[in-house]
């Protein structure tokens, strides 16, 4: 598709052939509907200034017809009718060039767009453009700022990311989830997203959160987890690996309560682990278990290690004390 050709189609000088190429290329693809859309807003604001334009014309037209000559097209070239319209094609060709100047100004510099990175079903591992590596767990969201040469900015919908962020002084990452925007230069970090709260859990490096107005400064083993309804920032220390499961492919417990142990067990297998009373679930548990070794694999060594049965009901497992 060549642009003389929706020039054309915006004049409607289109023959019915042409017209009717025209539009089976919009309706062929969804990119070619977004780049006609773009083109028909410059096309219009090219109109309203061609009467004032001052451009060399000749000059216009030959670096006009040098950039669509560029383009791939799919159909050959249209042969092109002389207009009955009172504006000249070279006038038209000078001010295309005029308005696409400002049109990629606007894109450059005007509101951003972003691109999505979706885990759904398995865990993702994703590079951006500034050499930083992004894991992602399944059932997670993030986007990241297409311009990422002059912002390194990506916001976090849902899910849990692991973020190791290349060094760049003059350029700091942010994260932004709802209400919450981590910043940091370069280092790693895991990010957790669910159930309207947010975890930051740092590894290397310094991690800086912000919620209305307060900042932290979180360092290497020290987390903070934010609640829905949360006013205060408040670190304290990271004493377990279980976080890191989906990268590790091990649920690491260090004198973790068997509550927090079971909440990670239904993240990953999409369970209904409960427990029968609180008490039970404060008590610790300090042991390494395999996620490869599955949902009944671990329950048996839970119940195993801390003397407790299970009951099922349906899909729902319940872990109390033996009596």
């Amino acid at each position: 598709m060549t642009d003389e050709l929706l020039i054309k189609f915006l004049l409607n000088e289109t023959s019915e052939e042409e017209g009717i190429t025209v539009q089976a290329w919009l309706e062929a693809d969804s990119s070619n509907q977004a780049y006609f859309g773009q083109f028909e807003k410059i096309w219009k604001a090219g109109k309203k200034l061609a009467v004032l334009s001052t451009v060399n014309e000749q000059q216009a037209w030959l670096k006009f017809k040098e950039r669509t000559s560029k383009r791939t097209t799919g159909s050959p070239e249209a042969i092109i009718r002389p207009l009955k319209q009172s504006l000249s094609w070279l006038k038209i060709a000078a001010i295309l060039i005029l308005i696409g100047g400002i049109w990629m100004t606007y894109n450059i510099f005007g509101p951003e767009r972003y691109k999505d990175v979706i885990a759904e079903n398995k865990v993702l591992t994703e590079q951006l453009p500034d050499g930083s590596e992004l894991t992602l767990n399944k059932n997670s969201k993030i986007s990241y700022v297409n311009n990422f040469k002059r912002h390194r900015h990506v916001k976090l919908s849902k899910g849990d990311v692991f973020f190791n962020v290349a060094h760049d002084k003059t350029r700091p990452f942010v994260i932004e989830i709802n209400q919450v925007s981590v910043t940091v230069v370069g280092t790693s970090f895991n990010i957790k997203r669910l159930n309207g709260q947010t975890e930051v859990i740092v590894e290397t490096g310094i991690v800086r959160v912000e919620l209305n107005g307060q900042k932290i400064e979180l360092h290497k083993g020290e987390k903070v987890l934010i609640g829905t309804a949360a006013t205060v920032l408040l670190k304290e220390k990271n004493t377990d690996q279980l976080y890191n499961y989906y990268r590790s492919n091990l649920f690491i417990a260090n004198n973790t309560p068997i509550q927090k142990v079971a909440d990670v067990m239904n993240e990953a297998y999409g369970s209904q682990i409960s427990i029968s009373d609180p008490s039970l679930g404060a008590e610790t548990i300090s042991t390494t278990f395999k996620v490869d070794a599955g949902l009944e694999g671990n329950l048996k060594v839970i119940m195993e290690t801390m003397g407790v049965k299970i009951t099922r009901n349906e899909n729902k497992i319940l872990l109390s004390r033996l009596k």
